[in-house]
C-alpha cells in the first residue's frame, strides 16, 4: 500500500476493524514519513453479473448502482451515508441470491423497495425512469399507490371504518 502523502511503498497496519459484514477498515502508518491514513477493503464481485433487458450480460458495477440512486435523491434531504447504506443493503440482498447472474429487474426492484422506505419523492423519481413511464397517468397511478399505502386510509377504508364505529355505538346502547 503506497502512502498517499509521500508515495513510499511500505506501510504498517496500526488498527483493523469491521465496519459491516463485508467491509474491513484498516488504519495504516507510513514507515518513512509516519503519515496515518485509513483504508476500506471490500471483496470484489468479479463473479456477479447483471443480465440486462436486451439479454446482454455485464459485470456488476457498484458505482453505476450508486449513480442511479444519487440521481433519484438529487436535491432531496438525503445524506451520503444514507445512500451508502442503501447501496450496501441492495448488495447484501443480491449476495443472498444463489445465482451469480441477476437481472436488472431484480436490482431495480430492490432499489425501489429501499428508496420507498427512505424517501417517497426519490422513489417516484427512480421508478419513473426504471419503469420508463411514458405518460402522466402512469405517474398518477404510482403516486396513488404510494399515498394509499403510506398516507392513511383511502376513501373506501374511511367509510368502512366509520360504519364500524356507528354500529358499535348502536350495540352499546341499551
Amino acid at each position: 500500500m503506497d502512502c498517499p502523502d509521500c508515495g513510499h511503498g511500505r506501510t504498517n497496519v496500526v488498527d483493523t476493524g469491521a465496519t459491516d459484514s463485508m467491509t474491513v477498515r484498516r488504519r495504516r502508518e507510513c514507515q518513512r514519513c509516519s503519515f496515518r491514513f485509513t483504508t476500506y477493503e471490500r471483496p470484489e464481485w468479479e463473479t456477479l453479473q447483471v443480465k440486462k433487458r436486451d439479454g446482454s450480460i455485464e459485470p456488476y458495477d457498484r458505482d453505476k448502482l450508486r449513480a442511479g440512486i444519487e440521481r433519484a435523491v438529487e436535491k432531496r434531504p438525503i445524506d451520503d451515508g444514507t445512500v451508502t447504506a442503501l447501496v450496501d443493503r441492495v448488495e447484501d440482498a443480491l449476495r443472498e441470491r444463489e445465482t451469480r447472474i441477476v437481472s436488472t429487474t431484480l436490482v431495480g426492484d430492490l432499489v425501489s423497495e429501499e428508496l420507498r422506505a427512505v424517501d417517497k419523492v426519490a422513489y417516484i423519481r427512480f421508478v419513473s425512469v426504471y419503469e420508463a413511464f411514458s405518460d402522466p397517468e402512469e405517474f398518477l397511478r404510482e403516486l396513488d399507490a404510494v399515498l394509499d399505502r403510506n398516507g392513511g386510509p383511502s376513501d373506501g377504508e374511511s367509510t368502512a371504518t366509520q360504519s364500524n364505529h356507528e354500529s358499535s355505538r348502536i350495540d352499546d346502547d341499551p
